[in-house]
């Protein structure tokens, strides 16, 4: 041993302190708070993800997407990745270099399909509304008049804005045209209604840290057979490996062809949280949101606050509140951290310090959980220190 080396303090092993989080209350645009059952999961032991123990519960887990996501979808299951993932997986395996592709956007997540898009070499026209406005149908079949595409892609639950975007005959639109519709449901899977067949969807991707109630790190994804036509008829081959559906496919089919190891843990927790959904009902989750939502919406409105998205148009799962004139927006949010351990998020993109962010999620949307904030907002908001 170099003497010179040894004691060079570079070298040493860092002595750092446990884990120790302070609880929060978690009320923004995710992650929610998970429910202990959901916890529990994840301690449950360890497997290989080759399994037959896991590979029984990779079958339960497709089930039960295709439960939530109201489909009878051959090709549902979970990418191993964020929502973000998912919203690659999406554009990258159904959108080949050269296809003409039509993103509808009124958001941050719209514009980050966009970027997507052209990052795979798709010639990407884009249609734009203000932040916390929907589109029409009428405005989709203008553009894709002017310009027809293969691949459109619109976001359902805009996490942005707040804005609820029908679907339905906007589907029917982009069919018509003969292109098939991608569609981000990550703010709306578990939390308001999504019907993947009713509404005739081709490709729906998630996450799973909001309304589905587990932690971040995965990505449900569900492809209908538009969607599978367009993947097996590609000329190229898709330009992400461990994104490529035409490939995970055969790890979460019959197959059960090795692709990567799954994170086990991570689908324990995911596997739970859709059992719960299925304990409780689609109809009655989504009731339980729009009911609590009603109430935080009542409860801005008495403390004199005005709502960023229209009535028709607000997303029960993710409200947008707007700053009132002369607040400074992070210090309420630091105070309602430091006082009340709850967590609200900020604007993003042209809305960045003109509102807030309140997510209303799976095991966080609960009414106790909107007393609370209410109530710390009440005591804030008189204050001087929120000015």
């Amino acid at each position: 041993m170099n003497p010179e080396t040894s004691h060079d303090p570079k070298r040493q092993a860092p002595a750092l302190p446990p884990i120790a989080m302070s609880p929060r209350v978690l009320l923004g645009p995710g992650p929610d708070m998970v429910h202990p059952r959901v916890t529990a999961a994840m301690t449950a032991p360890l497997l290989g993800h080759l399994d037959p123990d896991f590979l029984a519960l990779m079958d339960g887990t497709q089930q039960l997407l295709r439960y939530a996501f109201r489909t009878d979808n051959r090709l549902s299951l979970p990418i191993s990745g964020t929502g973000s993932a998912g919203m690659e997986a999406a554009v990258a395996s159904l959108i080949e270099p050269g296809d003409p592709v039509l993103v509808c956007i009124n958001g941050y997540f719209g514009g980050r399909i966009a970027e997507m898009a052209r990052r795979h070499r798709g010639e990407v026209e884009t249609i734009e509304r203000p932040w916390g406005e929907v589109f029409g149908a009428d405005e989709v079949r203008d553009a894709l008049r002017r310009r027809p595409a293969r691949v459109v892609a619109i976001v359902h639950a805009e996490t942005s804005t707040g804005a609820l975007q029908p679907l339905q005959e906007i589907a029917q639109v982009v069919h018509e045209a003969g292109a098939i519709l991608i569609v981000d449901a990550v703010t709306s899977l578990g939390g308001v209604p999504l019907e993947v067949d009713g509404w005739d969807l081709d490709v729906v991707y998630s996450g799973t840290q909001k309304c589905v109630g587990a932690p971040p790190g995965l990505a449900p994804v569900t492809i209908g057979p538009r969607g599978e036509a367009k993947l097996s008829a590609r000329r190229t081959p898709v330009d992400t490996w461990y994104l490529d559906l035409s490939i995970l496919q055969r790890y979460w089919g019959p197959e059960r062809t090795y692709h990567h190891t799954a994170p086990i843990s991570l689908n324990f927790a995911l596997y739970e949280a859709l059992r719960m959904i299925a304990e409780e009902g689609l109809e009655v989750r989504w009731e339980r949101h729009l009911r609590n939502a009603q109430l935080l919406w009542d409860g801005l409105a008495e403390l004199g606050m005005s709502l960023h998205v229209a009535a028709g148009h607000r997303l029960p799962s993710l409200t947008t509140v707007r700053i009132p004139d002369g607040v400074d927006d992070a210090a309420v949010r630091t105070r309602l951290l430091r006082d009340y351990g709850i967590e609200i998020g900020g604007g993003l993109g042209t809305l960045k310090g003109r509102v807030w962010r309140i997510g209303l999620m799976g095991y966080s949307s609960r009414p106790e959980n909107v007393e609370l904030l209410l109530g710390a907002l009440r005591r804030i908001l008189r204050t001087p220190e929120a000015a």
